[in-house]
């Protein structure tokens, strides 16, 4: 693999990197230049200066990961990249504890007015009575967005004496109880908080989460802490807030643009700034770097990264049960596309036993992949779910108890105006799966190699003309299997082949008195 490193990331991250890949380190380049150098390599390395914009994947013909040394992605058009198949990861562990010191740094420095105390003392002043400050001993902190960083801050707060209220709508009362807090609504933490920090994302339901009409109802004298994404909370207004005195002072260290020229906030002297600190610890720049380079380097070997943003996360438990079932239902796939015709409008999963109590989510993509592939689509694990949108293909995925007489069972039928297909398959003994009904053919079909799927009369005299003719096209058959209607009426006949079968020798097998269709499929 070949790693472009675009931002500063430390040695030890470029070392791990290095033991393999061919890495090239190339920092601060222009949107032009690294729109030129991208379609060159496998992996790109950023932090938060690099933006991956739609240009800048679109011009990446080899591109299979970005890997974010950090955890906000906004630089990245994620959207463009899962199109193309680009697995996007980034490492929302290795700054946690410096992000939350930073935010805890901000927070007391903003309660007893330290940095303009400090700019005061330094320029000859002596002026106790103007930087007096608050306590947050037994003060309420309002914490939006209870993750990582918004969980260790609540820990550390509470050993100052702090009250915790926290909004997350992702987390449950049991795990707010664990950690010793309340979950609140917004309104309940605007209302009733006298410092308020926020920890989410910056998305389209964040941006400006914090505006005019929220800062109406907090509490007058309110404190405002921003050390996650610039524009969670609005800045123009937050900056006329501090300066009408409705909010007492705020702490940001982050911008909507940044380097932050001409912004409001940096004229008002109530409110603390930071040059985007929150990660900057000589711990988190280490953790961080060699969090990505294991990342990309997982994606090298063809695994599945834990952090990837834009497909879902397989930890190596639910992997190891799993994988089974992935293979099973992708060669599932591919078949019900080579037996099925065109026009397809629905592709439905049903899940069925001891597969049904497991995540499903992987097995899912995994069909998908294999359909995809089957009609001509260049697809992975990524983007499978995106392209069959674009093809107008609708998803349905269901679980139920009822497996026909297997321990575990999925059902994938295709269904189009033009009739439907279903596969039925299972997982038994030692994983080996093995597709046992086609529409309403029992079968007993190994899910690898080629093979000849034809439909004949049932009766005496057919299976041993197509083997005849067969054997006079040198075709040497691997395994039969043969399944029928419980009602009678006609067969299926599948005969596993170790080569591919010519169009001429399916049409000679259809001459067979009985055999009305003969099919190469591959699995």
């Amino acid at each position: 693999m070949k790693v472009l490193v675009s931002d500063p990331l430390s040695e030890e991250g470029v070392r791990k990197l290095e033991t393999e890949a061919e890495v090239d380190v190339m920092t601060n380049l222009s949107p032009e230049e690294l729109i030129e150098k991208i379609k060159d390599y496998d992996a790109l390395a950023i932090r938060s200066g690099t933006k991956v914009t739609a240009e800048v994947i679109a011009a990446a013909d080899k591109l299979k990961v970005v890997g974010r040394a950090g955890v906000g992605v906004d630089n990245i058009d994620i959207d463009a990249a899962t199109k193309k198949g680009i697995i996007v990861v980034n490492t929302p562990g290795g700054n946690t504890i410096s992000a939350a010191e930073h935010t805890i740094a901000m927070m007391l420095s903003l309660a007893r007015n330290i940095p303009q105390a400090n700019n005061s003392l330094k320029s000859g002043e002596w002026n106790r009575k103007k930087y007096t400050g608050v306590e947050v001993y037994n003060k309420t902190l309002g914490i939006v967005g209870l993750g990582r960083i918004g969980a260790e801050i609540a820990s550390r707060m509470k050993s100052f004496g702090m009250h915790i209220l926290a909004y997350d709508p992702f987390v449950t009362e049991e795990r707010a109880a664990d950690l010793g807090i309340k979950l609140a609504s917004l309104d309940e933490i605007f209302r009733e908080s006298d410092f308020i920090t926020v920890h989410t994302p910056l998305t389209k339901e964040t941006r400006n989460l914090i505006d005019e009409g929220q800062i109406k109802i907090m509490k007058p004298g309110v404190r405002l802490i921003n050390c996650a994404r610039g524009g969670i909370i609005n800045e123009e207004v937050l900056a006329k807030a501090v300066a009408e005195g409705r909010v007492a002072g705020a702490a940001v260290d982050v911008f909507t643009k940044e380097p932050p020229t001409d912004n409001p906030l940096i004229e008002q002297n109530g409110i603390i700034v930071t040059p985007h600190l929150g990660a900057s610890t000589a711990e988190a720049q280490v953790n961080v770097a060699v969090a990505v380079a294991d990342q990309i380097l997982a994606v090298a070997r063809g695994e599945l990264p834990p952090n990837a943003l834009n497909m879902p996360a397989i930890s190596a438990e639910t992997m190891a049960v799993m994988s089974p079932y992935m293979d099973l239902v992708e060669k599932m796939g591919r078949l019900a596309a080579q037996l099925g015709e065109d026009g397809y409008d629905k592709l439905e999963i049903v899940y069925g036993g001891t597969v049904s109590e497991k995540d499903t989510k992987p097995v899912t993509i995994s069909a998908v992949k294999g359909f995809l592939e089957a009609i001509g689509h260049s697809v992975n694990f990524v983007n499978s779910l995106v392209k069959l949108r674009d093809c107008g293909i609708a998803l349905t995925e269901s679980k139920t108890e009822s497996t026909n007489g297997y321990s575990n069972l999925v059902t994938l039928t295709l269904q189009g105006s033009k009739g439907s297909v279903s596969v039925y398959g299972t997982v038994y003994g030692k994983n080996e799966g093995r597709i046992v009904q086609i529409n309403e053919y029992r079968v007993y079909v190994p899910t690898e190699g080629y093979m000849i799927m034809a439909t004949h009369e049932d009766r005496p005299n057919i299976i041993g003309p197509c083997c005849v003719a067969l054997g006079e096209d040198q075709i040497n058959i691997g395994g039969m299997h043969v399944g029928r209607k419980p009602s009678g009426g006609e067969q299926i006949m599948v005969l596993n082949v170790d080569h591919p079968v010519s169009d001429e020798t399916l049409k000679k097998l259809t001459t067979v008195p009985g055999v009305s269709r003969a099919k190469l499929i591959k699995l």
